[in-house]
């Protein structure tokens, strides 16, 4: 196996010695074949005595590679070394001997194209999509998927700035995480071509196409959403209200870097809630209630245009700087937005996450860990709420531990101070004493040396320290759960409940309340069935209400929900639903050849990304 990266245990890169800076992609994409294919033309800063330059590929058909001058192209050997299961093929890209007497830069290209094995990208027929008639396709690169996009330092320890022309057949329309400098006419031969720029360095696992039958409603003066025509009406008035979001975060964080705030909604199959892709975030359809009852995943998707995007986890390893942060900053602009009581109630349905996260690894387990040791692991595999929720945790605590105005001035100090690069977790400790040193002296450093250091980053399991949160709006959630708790005995007791118990509950009551149903001892069927009378769970649009009602109904071997438990999963490819739903199903009484058959039956349609983590889940090939 190749050398790994020095900054990342994930990546063959040599970023000791050659450095990519830009990134110019030309690609064609080929539904037929479903292949993009091209070239990319990496500028890459060498350091004195290189004479190699390591890229990072996966299922790569490389055609060749070559120096890149004004007037010529130089062929250079390369060699693609034997891949490696989890990390792809090494491409070692050999230097004439003279080029690196000197630090120097160099353009280097490589013509090739995409394979059917692509883990980045999805090719959806048009019997997949909204509309029916058109093809589509979308790329996710995070973690470590960009590298069989395009041959690159697939490492978030090196950010690039990019150049991309991406040409497809009319009427289809390309986007990428940039910004869109101009289109072509369409040729003769029915073809157009969508020019992009992002003059913002990234980490590659931001790079983003999507491909389709696209249209676009503007919903503000640096926004507009995208998605196929069938749906755009819907999801422009889901996301009426974005600029508001980007003015909240400009208030408490920093002025917006990206020029444009867009949205793509995207079709079924895409496997999270969102995907911060710069200027154009990706979200899943699952997020059109029709109420803005789910937009919140549209403030966390935007907070990383802060924690991720423009100060950035040097690896995988320290994921938890991308997004804890982000979820920190969520909270804080929700609060902004409706009220500190909503930054509470989130953080109570955020504790119940990381509960769950841990308990299905078990407390002992590194990956429970804050800082994750992944030397030979699969990034992929460590991804949990634990990072989000553990991170937020810590980040409360010291909220609460040095008061909110001074962590709030420096909040916006580390996110002015690290833009644009990409760090570690001992990095970010060592500027928050800094600058509480600086700015408050020794009464902060004497609270920040209490701190159990240790124990909150390289520990596995729960907090060392317990959050509490102010429990106001889920008070009423709590206590009706409670009720249906002690009603669990007797089935007389179940006059006591009416519609009216949650009527006037928003979505995120609801869901507080099923989470605390969910997490108490399976209930009886008589009481299921009485509560699906009463409060007609089963015939719920809102996917996060739909998850828990099916948890519930799941956790008692309810089989009157099987079927719909079925029907929920051929809707949705969102991996936050579509994993718990599969693994409780498999372990309900009956469930298990209902779980394989209906995975057998979805499988090509969902993500390769969650069709891997489920096949796992359920221990098939």
């Amino acid at each position: 196996m190749a050398r790994i990266c020095p900054d990342d245990p994930n990546s063959f890169a040599n970023t000791d010695v050659a450095r990519t800076t830009h990134i110019d992609l030309h690609l064609q994409a080929d539904f037929d074949q479903k292949i993009l294919h091209g070239s990319v033309t990496l500028t890459v800063e060498l350091a004195r005595g290189a004479d190699e330059v390591v890229l990072d590929s996966s299922f790569i058909n490389v055609q060749g590679a070559a120096f890149v001058t004004a007037d010529k192209r130089v062929p250079l050997e390369y060699e693609l070394h034997e891949r490696d299961a989890k990390f792809g093929s090494a491409l070692a890209i050999k230097l004439p001997e003279g080029t690196a007497d000197e630090d120097t830069t160099v353009l280097i290209r490589v013509e090739y194209a995409t394979t059917d094995k692509c883990t980045a990208g999805q090719w959806l027929a048009p019997e997949q999509t909204v509309g029916g008639v058109h093809p589509y396709f979308f790329t996710q690169c995070q973690a470590i998927h960009a590298r069989s996009l395009l041959p690159c330092q697939d490492t978030p320890s090196l950010k690039v700035t990019y150049s991309a022309s991406i040409t497809v057949a009319a009427p289809l329309r390309a986007l990428m995480s940039a910004l869109q400098e101009g289109e072509s006419d369409v040729s003769e031969h029915g073809l157009r071509t969508f020019v992009f720029r992002q003059p913002t360095k990234i980490p590659c696992y931001l790079i983003a196409i999507a491909i389709g039958n696209l249209e676009g409603i503007e919903v503000g003066p640096r926004s507009t959403v995208y998605s196929e025509p069938e749906m755009v009406q819907a999801a422009a008035a889901e996301f009426s209200e974005v600029e508001k979001i980007i003015e909240v975060g400009e208030k408490l964080v920093m002025p917006y870097e990206w020029g444009r705030y867009d949205l793509l909604v995207l079709p079924s199959s895409f496997p999270y809630g969102g995907m911060e892709n710069p200027c154009l975030t990706f979200v899943t359809p699952t997020l059109l209630a029709g109420d803005k009852s789910l937009v919140d995943v549209i403030v966390h998707e935007f907070a990383h245009s802060y924690a991720g995007n423009l100060v950035t986890s040097k690896n995988w390893q320290n994921f938890w700087l991308n997004e804890g942060w982000t979820v920190f900053l969520e909270r804080k602009f929700i609060a902004e937005l409706h009220g500190e009581p909503h930054r509470q109630f989130g953080a109570i349905l955020g504790q119940r996450a990381l509960r769950e996260a841990i308990s299905l690894y078990g407390e002992d387990h590194p990956f429970t860990c804050l800082w994750v040791k992944l030397d030979g692991e699969d990034p992929d595999d460590s991804f949990s709420s634990v990072p989000y929720e553990k991170g937020f945790s810590l980040l409360y605590y010291l909220e609460q531990l040095l008061g909110e105005e001074a962590f709030a001035m420096y909040t916006k100090a580390y996110f002015k101070n690290f833009a644009g690069k990409s760090i570690d977790t001992e990095e970010w400790k060592q500027f928050l004493f800094d600058f509480m040193d600086h700015y408050f002296g020794q009464e902060k450093i004497d609270l920040l040396k209490k701190v159990d250091w240790d124990a909150w980053l390289h520990q596995p399991g729960q907090p060392p320290v317990t959050n509490h949160y102010d429990e106001t709006l889920a008070r009423q959630c709590i206590d009706l759960a409670d009720r249906w708790d002690a009603a669990r005995s007797s089935e007389d007791a179940l006059e006591e409940f009416s519609e009216g118990d949650i009527a006037d509950f928003t979505s995120p009551q609801v869901v507080v309340f099923l989470e605390k149903l969910g997490a108490k001892d399976p209930f009886p069927h008589t009481h299921i069935t009485k509560m699906d009378e009463l409060y007609k769970l089963t015939d719920s649009h809102n996917g996060e209400i739909r998850l828990r009602w099916h948890t519930i109904c799941l956790q008692a071997s309810y089989k009157p929900i099987y079927p719909h438990v079925a029907q929920f999963l051929s809707e949705v490819g969102r991996m936050k639903y579509v994993r718990p739903l599969f693994r409780l199903l498999d372990k309900a009484e009956d469930g298990h050849d209902l779980a394989i058959e209906t995975f057998a039956k979805l499988r090509k349609s969902y993500h390769p990304i969650c069709a891997t983590m489920v096949a796992k889940d359920l221990n098939v090939e």
